[in-house]
């Protein structure tokens, strides 16, 4: 199929669990799309840097139609590195879906239909990719979004705490989540969970600590 202004490029569709945010737990139907200017040192989804088929937007709906799922998570790479991406969102909303976009940050979020509930990681200091973020999303979020920070050391920790007390984000989104950085070839946490988990109960933070529930079923697998 030829590119054309109703064609994005897709690494794989799939349906799973979501493993993340506050619907984790859900039959989901998963839309990779193909790309990323970032270039985050803990990245677990690098193949989906390059590569990829296109397909038109009308073909992703039919697709998803046919995992007969009601949760559809639009994600990467980085999604909205592809100016159909919008459009495709837009839709699904339309079709009745529950909606969720994972995006990192660094793109403006303002265009994204409002039925959608948008996941953006802020990038912490061990991302190598901190210099990214683009605060003036910030002012954009309502309390269907949430933040994630993916949290590899102390100095990480200490990060997200300052920056959630600085941009009030607790008083903004719904949901703040703090994801313990996954070692692909150890396949278990970076960071000691237990030290993370008694970081925040000590500082009394208004987070949601997750693991990656399709990680500890699965392990590090592509399609899942």
């Amino acid at each position: 199929m030829l590119a054309s202004d109703r064609s994005l490029r897709l690494t794989e569709i799939f349906c799973s669990l979501q493993g993340e945010s506050s619907w984790s737990g859900r039959r989901t139907v998963f839309v990779r799309l193909t790309g990323c200017p970032l270039r985050c040192s803990y990245c677990d989804t690098a193949y989906a840097f390059q590569g990829g088929e296109l397909y038109s937007l009308e073909q992703i709906i039919t697709q998803v139609k046919a995992c007969a799922a009601n949760y559809v998570c639009v994600t990467g790479g980085e999604p909205l590195a592809q100016k159909n991406c919008i459009p495709l969102l837009t839709m699904l909303c339309d079709e009745g879906f529950n909606v969720s976009l994972e995006t990192s940050g660094a793109i403006q979020i303002s265009g994204v239909d409002s039925r959608v509930k948008r996941v953006v990681d802020l990038k912490t200091p061990s991302s190598g990719e901190q210099q990214k973020n683009l605060y003036s999303n910030v002012e954009q979020l309502a309390e269907l979004d949430e933040v994630k920070f993916v949290i590899g050391s102390r100095e990480d920790y200490l990060w997200m705490k300052a920056t959630i007390e600085e941009h009030r984000l607790n008083h903004i989104v719904g949901e703040i989540l703090v994801s313990p950085v996954f070692a692909i070839e150890a396949n278990r946490s970076e960071i000691d969970l237990a030290l993370l988990a008694n970081w925040i109960i000590e500082d009394k933070l208004p987070v949601r600590m997750q693991l990656q529930m399709h990680k500890l079923i699965w392990g590090d697998k592509p399609g899942h």
